[in-house]
């Protein structure tokens, strides 16, 4: 929401908003734009029937006296998307979907549109290198690029986010169970796929990844009017810790590795073909590309030992995270650690998803806060559980961030991987800091 606040600010519009809790590194930039409330908290005496529109982000509440004031005094009310929607209508929306992935590929994109000078909108949702803000919207920019959310609008709108952005250009880079308190059963969890699809717009394209069985099964059974076209894993080479694509004979080097990346860019590399990008220019510009924040990010490294951390969190996320980093790094021993910190990780219904998902692992670890349970008013798992789910005999499983930190700090790390992964911060540890002690 600070994002879009700046991007309309950088646009020409007055822009001013409120929330009941503002932290770094929001803060920091609408101070720098001089977008910070003076007050934090609710007023509902800045709702005036002057206001051209009001836009609701999906953390507040439908009671929320704000809201209930714009309601009173029937201005008009936008979620998010409806809002990104409003603002890119008249342009080619290209809108990135899945349930992995989707911040990559949009990430790659706007890499690859921003070496080849294309000028586009975008919406994006992690922190890139070379954008300050993850929110772009301009008159003149022909292309809008979206990072496709499958969760709720707002509050008042529980349709998911990527059901409002009507595609031009779409696409599915996989599909694997996710939010169980809004989508209780996987089979209500794909209609929801086949319902953004169904969005795209007459005689409009969707992308798809050909080796996920359901999204395979999606993409051969669109409309009659869409382009369907599907890809797969690009030709590639590993040598010297080195991925490498190969086109017409010739290896072109990455920064980024693992099969979910080589995969993330075939998906990014046909949206470019879609527009007309050349291989070549495509090609040369993802060598570039470093990936976006917590996606496999290398925290910290010496000659003997690499730290990475990923926001991974779904079973078929750590399963590919730890798959790639052991491929990358064969004759390293690899230390897998992730916590439980989402809704739908830590119900006790969908603990059993996470078995296998560290098979890649040499040493596999998970933590979870009872207190973040309680606050999400879930029912209590225990260790036990969390063993028995995911399956493995010489798992270690921790409820204490101090007595992990302790544990790790006193392994030897000499040829040696650490993988960190979380959609948190194992309770406020900061990643950098930890990972040069342990180097």
């Amino acid at each position: 929401m600070h994002n879009l606040a700046i991007a309309l600010h950088l646009k020409g519009y007055n822009v001013s908003g409120s929330d009941d809790e503002i932290f770094d590194p929001a803060k920091s930039r609408l101070q720098k734009y001089g977008l910070m409330p003076e007050t934090i908290g609710w007023n509902t005496e800045k709702i005036t029937a002057d206001l051209d529109a009001i836009i609701l982000g999906m953390h507040a509440r439908a009671d929320n006296p704000e809201l209930l004031k714009a309601q009173e005094l029937g201005i008009k009310i936008y979620s998010f998307p409806e809002f990104l929607y409003e603002q890119s209508k008249d342009k080619t929306r290209i809108v990135i979907g899945g349930s992995h992935g989707k911040t990559s590929i949009t990430a790659m994109i706007l890499h690859v549109f921003k070496e080849a000078d294309i000028a586009c909108d975008y919406m994006v949702g992690a922190q890139l290198a070379g954008f300050e803000v993850m929110v772009k919207l301009t008159e003149e920019a022909p292309f809008a690029v979206f990072e496709g959310d499958e969760y709720l609008t707002s509050p008042i709108d529980r349709r998911p986010k990527f059901h409002v952005y009507k595609p031009d250009i779409a696409l599915i880079n996989g599909i694997a169970w996710d939010h169980i308190n809004v989508f209780p059963t996987f089979p209500i969890y794909v209609e929801q796929f086949k319902i953004f699809v169904d969005q795209i717009t007459p005689n409009g394209c969707l992308l798809y990844y050909s080796g996920d069985a359901e999204v395979n099964k999606i993409g051969t059974e669109t409309r009659s009017d869409i382009t369907a076209i599907p890809y797969d894993i690009p030709e590639h080479t590993i040598a010297n810790g080195i991925t490498s694509i190969l086109f017409n004979g010739k290896p072109y080097p990455l920064q980024v590795f693992g099969k979910h990346n080589l995969q993330n860019i075939n998906a990014a590399w046909a949206v470019c073909k879609r527009i007309g990008v050349p291989d070549a220019t495509f090609l040369t510009a993802i060598q570039s590309f470093a990936g976006a924040s917590k996606r496999l990010e290398l925290v910290a490294k010496s000659d003997h030992t690499a730290i990475y951390k990923d926001f991974a969190h779904a079973p078929s996320k750590l399963k590919a995270t730890a798959t790639a980093v052991k491929e990358q790094f064969p004759d390293r021993t690899l230390v897998a650690c992730m916590e439980l910190h989402t809704f739908s990780s830590l119900t006790q219904a969908f603990l059993n998803e996470y078995k296998g998902a560290f098979d890649a692992a040499d040493v596999a670890i998970v933590y979870f806060n009872p207190h973040t349970i309680a606050h999400k008013k879930l029912p209590e798992i225990t260790i036990d559980m969390v063993k028995k789910a995911f399956d493995r005999e010489d798992i270690m499983v921790f409820n204490d961030s101090e007595r992990l930190q302790h544990y790790l700090l006193e392994k030897p790390w000499k040829d040696t991987n650490l993988l960190l992964m979380s959609s948190g911060n194992f309770d406020g540890l900061n990643e950098t800091i930890f990972a040069k002690k342990l180097i």
